[in-house]
């Protein structure tokens, strides 16, 4: 569900993972106990719509991260600011769909674009229509989580290419407040969940980076185009899936994610390019990376919590495939991958 980190993830992992006025909580609608599919867009709609600011903890495997996450719709403009409160102070702040990504021990500014609408509690892409053909949807029991009375819906994937949730949202305004991703056995492999959460009557300074005057900070622009991958294919993958983008990004080795060695006044590491195309059921996506395969690597795979990653070669190119679906959706994708020469149609 955390595919808007995917790609740095990919960078960490891979190469060593963004005229209404604020809404007061009272005058949020109150949702009637409908069925499941109801729940589902009043989770969709609260999370775009809504002023909130929270802090949420996300398990996945052994590692437990901390992170608070502020909303606000100004005027038509989405605002959001995401801080990573574990280990290196990180921050992403969002505009619409463009992304500032804050690395301060490298003075790095990374300017990215989002991909994939699926930053918690964000978390649907789909209309919830279109993710019952995937999943049986149903209510669940009444709950708490971080103070609030909440409505659990579970979603039980219809095969085994893909992982079952229970969302759980609060019970005046539909916000998502925690989300279980689910195994074949029904065990939790993965939670995001708020600990702290208020909705309505935040202040806008709350959305504006912490790191004060950023002038002479590096600035590493990640995004490039997106169009057709020419001669790039994925000729199967899991029922449900499809493919929502394609784009063409610049990358480097090190943007000081996993070390303090980049030096903002020194040098910065070469940058090229890495093809991504994503596909998505609505709940889960799935992404391939495609680069010139240059360095020495390992192929094989590994899995974190609910995302497995492969790694492979491909004639003169690396592929990485990563997602939060089971391993055999992943194999599927990753022995799917077709690549044929333009030169060859000639």
């Amino acid at each position: 569900m955390r595919q808007t980190l995917v790609f740095w993830k990919f960078v960490v992992v891979v190469f060593g993972l963004f005229a209404i006025q604020a809404h007061a909580f009272n005058d949020a609608p109150q949702v009637e106990t409908g069925d499941a599919e109801a729940w589902l867009k009043k989770i969709q709609s609260s999370a775009q719509k809504l002023n909130y600011s929270g802090i949420f903890v996300y398990q996945q495997g052994s590692q437990v991260r901390t992170s608070r996450i502020t909303h606000m719709l100004q005027g038509r403009n989405e605002v959001e600011k995401l801080e990573i409160l574990d280990g290196k102070p990180r921050e992403y702040i969002r505009n619409n769909e463009d992304i500032i990504y804050y690395v301060p021990e490298s003075k790095t500014l990374l300017l990215e674009r989002r991909v994939t609408q699926d930053v918690f509690p964000s978390i649907l892409v789909a209309p919830p229509s279109e993710l019952a053909d995937s999943y049986s949807i149903r209510k669940g029991e009444m709950g708490r989580v971080a103070g609030f009375d909440c409505q659990a819906v579970v979603l039980e994937p219809k095969d085994n290419l893909r992982y079952g949730y229970k969302l759980w949202a609060e019970k005046m305004s539909g916000l998502l407040l925690r989300a279980q991703t689910l195994n074949e056995r029904g065990a939790v492999v993965e939670q995001i969940a708020f600990t702290q959460i208020e909705i309505g009557n935040i202040d806008r300074a709350r959305v504006k980076t912490s790191f004060g005057n950023t002038q002479g900070w590096h600035v590493e622009n990640t995004v490039m185009s997106q169009g057709s991958l020419s001669g790039w294919s994925v000729k199967i993958v899991p029922p449900g899936f499809k493919k929502i983008h394609e784009v063409m990004r610049l990358v480097s080795d090190a943007h000081g994610l996993n070390s303090g060695s980049v030096n903002s006044h020194t040098s910065h590491p070469a940058q090229r390019e890495v093809a991504q195309i994503v596909f998505s059921d609505g709940m889960a996506a799935i992404s391939v990376f495609i680069e010139p395969g240059t360095q020495s690597r390992t192929e094989g795979s590994m899995q974190q919590g609910a995302m497995n990653i492969v790694g492979k070669r491909q004639g003169d190119f690396w592929l990485t495939i990563v997602g939060e679906v089971p391993a055999a959706a992943i194999r599927q994708v990753a022995n799917s991958v077709e690549f044929k020469s333009q030169n060859l149609d000639k």
